[in-house]
């Protein structure tokens, strides 16, 4: 028979900046979020570099996540992701050095290949864009493995912290590219399908079949990510998920305003066309009182076989942020090793 296995829970948060909120405010929204979620037993609470966007306060990531790591003990805390172009590798060995040694058995470090901002802004992180920094983004992610490993003959650079503390690596995609490559180098995936859930299964299926285990995991791991509002009510829950329709609406404008609260009627502020783009955006997302997204979660789970899922909550109000993770900590899903037909 098939092995039966609980599909853990994380969160990932971009420490939404709201209306008439400073960034000093978000973040602490965001250290409340991380200690409801390690109370709750969620395994992970990462973080996610934005650089140029007025409601995210989640720039400096290493930072952040050195505030979320001295305000909770146990659950692990890490970058979804650092994007890495914007960086040296060295650099970014440092500060994941820094945060595994202040938290021990703690850190992850989900490493993306896009900027995270427009071409302008990455111009002002001080990067050489004279050639495709995302071309050389393979070398990188090697370059910055080895920091972590223990050191070689002749080694003239080391990482300090970081040397030898062997923090891991995830590879963060929303295209094929991360997936093969993660494969190529055998290393845990996680496919950011809360915004970009077009080619989800195909970069899933091309990561598992092509995988090569390593000294580091023997078969392939998948985390995916989706949007989850989980209310009282249906009807409640889809009301306070109009904040992340109208924060999509926005930014497919290019807008890049703060959190909007969330509001009736916002149908009416789109077109049909523009009104399929914001569906198409949040496709995966679970909405809804906990029964409902139990069945969401659950079908999630059988079509991506995720070993893990990851959620983020576009939620105005703090309370109904808790209180949604709280929610959804209900849903316990279990995850079949049996490949059900058609799911990839």
């Amino acid at each position: 028979m098939p092995k039966q296995r609980s599909v853990p829970l994380s969160v990932l948060d971009l420490s939404f900046v709201r209306e008439g909120e400073s960034p000093r405010e978000a973040l602490r929204e965001s250290l409340a979020l991380a200690q409801k979620a390690e109370e709750l037993g969620y395994k992970r609470f990462w973080m996610a570099e934005h650089h140029n966007m007025e409601g995210i306060a989640s720039a400096a990531t290493a930072v952040a996540l050195s505030y979320i790591g001295a305000g909770t003990r146990t659950i692990r805390i890490g970058a979804g992701g650092i994007m890495l172009p914007n960086h040296s590798p060295l650099v970014i060995a440092e500060q994941f050095g820094t945060l595994a040694s202040l938290y021990p058995d703690r850190v992850d470090l989900g490493l993306g290949r896009a900027p995270g901002t427009d071409v302008r802004t990455a111009r002002a992180l001080r990067r050489n864009l004279t050639n495709d920094s995302a071309d050389s983004f393979p070398a990188d992610v090697q370059e910055l493995r080895a920091y972590f490993a223990e050191p070689t003959p002749g080694q003239s650079v080391h990482a300090v912290p970081g040397e030898g503390l062997e923090v891991p690596i995830w590879l963060l995609g929303s295209s094929l590219y991360s997936a093969q490559l993660a494969a190529f180098l055998g290393l845990p995936f996680a496919f950011a399908s809360h915004f970009a859930p077009e080619y989800l299964l195909p970069s899933l299926e091309l990561y598992r079949s092509k995988f090569r285990p390593s000294a580091k995991l023997p078969k392939p791991h998948v985390m995916v990510a989706a949007n989850a509002v989980v209310a009282e009510s249906d009807e409640k829950a889809e009301y306070l998920f109009s904040s992340a329709k109208l924060g999509v609406w926005n930014l497919l404008n290019g807008k890049r305003g703060k959190m909007q609260p969330p509001a009736t009627g916002i149908d009416a502020l789109w077109s049909e066309e523009e009104h399929a783009s914001v569906d198409r955006f949040l496709r995966y997302a679970f909405v809804g009182r906990p029964a409902t997204v139990q069945a969401q979660l659950e079908h999630f789970i059988r079509i991506t076989r995720a070993d893990e899922v990851i959620v983020t909550a576009r939620i105005h109000n703090l309370a109904e942020r808790l209180r949604s993770v709280e929610l959804l900590a209900e849903c316990r899903v279990m995850r079949s090793d049996a490949v059900p037909a058609g799911a990839l």
